[in-house]
C-alpha cells in the first residue's frame, strides 16, 4: 500500500499557552516546517504558530 501524500500536523502556539491548531500539509511539495500567524484565544492575540508532530 502506498504512503499517504497528505499528513496531519499540529501548529503549536509560541506564546507557550498550549493552544494548537491541527491542519494537513502535502509532505512532498512542502518539505519545510510550517509557521503562520494565527489567533490564540488564551492570550487573545495573533501570535506565531510553529509546526510540531502529532503524538
Amino acid at each position: 500500500m502506498a504512503k499517504a501524500v497528505t499528513i496531519k500536523v499540529k501548529l503549536l502556539s509560541t506564546a507557550d499557552t498550549g493552544y494548537f491548531y491541527v491542519t494537513k500539509k502535502n509532505s512532498r511539495t512542502m518539505t519545510d516546517k510550517i509557521s503562520a500567524r494565527k489567533y490564540d484565544p488564551v492570550v487573545r492575540k495573533h501570535v506565531e504558530f510553529k509546526e510540531s508532530k502529532i503524538k
